[in-house]
Order: C-alpha cells, then structure tokens, then sequence
C-alpha cells in the first residue's frame, strides 16, 4: 500500500508539469552540423518549432542563411555558421561564434558526413581517409571542442548520426562507410561513460534510408521499392521528418538517463539482420 501511495505521488508530480512542459526548447541553444539539407535542415526545423535556438552550421553558407530566415519567422534566434568539420580552425571558430551570441550550447547534433563508396579492392587510400575523417574523425573533434564548454556548464546533450550499417554489414561495396559509421557508435558508448559524471549525454542515432533532395531519385524507383520489400518490415524509406522524434527525445532535458545508446531508426531493418 506504501508502495502504491509513493507511486500515486511521483505520477501526480508529472501530470502537474503538464504535457505541453515536455519536450519544450524554449532558450536552449541546439547546433546542428550538416544543417543546410536534408537530415539536418529536417531536424533544425523540427527543434525551432519547439523554442530551440538553433545554430546552422555547414559549409554552405548562403543555404543556411535562407533557412535561418526561415527559423526566424517561427519567432527564434537562429544563427547560420560556416563550417567545415574537418578542420579544428573551423570547428573552434563555430564554437566561437555560439559563444558570443548565446554564451553556451545545450546540444550538439553531429550530423555532417559523406563518403567515396567503391570495391573493396579498388578503394584507394584518398577515399578511405576521406570518409573516415569526415564521418569518424569529425564527431571526435566537434565533441572534444564543444564538450568542453557542456562539461564546464554541468549539462550538455550529444547526438551523432551514425547509420544502420554502423551496427550490420552489407554487400553495399562502401566498407569506409561502414567502418566510419560502427566506429561513431563505439565512441559514442566510451565518450557518454567519460561525459556522464559531468551531466553530458552522449546518444547516437542510426538512420536506415530516408528520402532528401540527394536520394529522392534513387529511393523512388521500382528497383529499390523491391528491395525495400526484401530487407525492411514496413517495407519502406523514412520519410521527411521521421527522424525528428528520435532526435528531439535524446536531447530533451527530460532524458537525463538516456546516454550510450544507439537508436535504430529504419524501419524494423536492423532488428531482422
């Protein structure tokens, strides 16, 4: 019976909050990196709808800049910030710039990435370097410059976007991609125990196929419907804003225990391989 009164209580304590408290962005300040297309303009909308202030960073600056307009017409404070995650110039001057609009940043989505795909045995050392520093090296540096700051403010969410060929395997002849994306899961689970005494999460998410202005071509053909069919139990992509859901649990301040997961977000595809 004692019990059953504590847990009446701790549900009181939540229903008092209110649903529209959960989930709510309002002044914090969410940087996203790969933000000028697909995935990560997707999920930067999806964080202003909530309050965020969200910081665009990619290498094109005039794309961000017109979806920073945008931002701001849902009544935010969206800054746009070029950058290049390869370089530690760049990531610092990023880093810099949040710091003197916003003094701080509550969240770091580390979405950019790419890769030079090909035959095991054709891949040349140019193409494994370049899609191992751009998918792998860069989540190292942009979390070791901007968990410095999350670590001095005692609060801080991480989220990198890996891939579900980080946790399987496929005769996709992108082995760099694979090898990139399974170890931004591996340094997700160490950097979340290293993080966590100072009240930084560290999640990963890992995306199956999702239509955006670089798939749209390939993902709507009758090929890839049958492979779809063969390979994902909803028998589908993702469509646009599908990831969003995930992205905004792992860093609200009401998953302060969530950190070191990996979250398959592809259709059931991952949990049948």
């Amino acid at each position: 019976m004692l019990f059953s009164l504590k847990n009446d209580r701790t549900l009181l304590s939540f229903s008092q909050r209110g649903p529209s408290n959960m989930f709510n962005f309002k002044g914090q300040v969410v940087a996203i990196t790969g933000a000028s297309s697909g995935l990560g303009a997707q999920m930067a909308k999806a964080f202003a709808e909530r309050g965020a202030n969200v910081v665009l960073m990619a290498r094109r600056l005039e794309r961000l800049q017109a979806l920073a307009e945008e931002l701001k017409a849902k009544g935010t404070d969206p800054l746009a910030v070029a950058l290049d995650v390869t370089k530690d110039d760049s990531i610092q001057n990023s880093l810099d710039a949040i710091m003197k609009k916003y003094g701080k940043v509550d969240v770091l989505i580390n979405n950019a990435g790419g890769a030079k795909d090909g035959p095991l045995w054709e891949m040349t050392n140019e193409a494994w370097d370049f899609t191992i520093n751009l998918d792998l090296t860069s989540v190292f540096k942009m979390t070791r410059a901007y968990c410095r700051v999350m670590k001095d403010a005692g609060y801080g969410r991480i989220i990198n976007i890996a891939s579900m060929y980080g946790l399987l395997g496929t005769n996709q002849s992108n082995t760099g991609y694979h090898a990139s994306k399974a170890g931004v899961v591996n340094f997700t689970r160490a950097a979340a125990a290293e993080l966590a005494p100072y009240g930084v999460t560290v999640n990963v998410i890992c995306p199956g196929y999702f239509e955006t202005e670089l798939t749209t071509d390939t993902l709507n053909t009758n090929e890839f419907q049958q492979y779809m069919d063969g390979v994902v139990p909803l028998k589908r992509y993702g469509k646009e804003g599908e990831l969003n859901s995930g992205a905004i649990f792992l860093a609200a301040k009401e998953s302060s225990y969530v950190t070191g997961v990996a979250l398959p977000i592809d259709g059931g595809w991952s949990a049948i391989k």
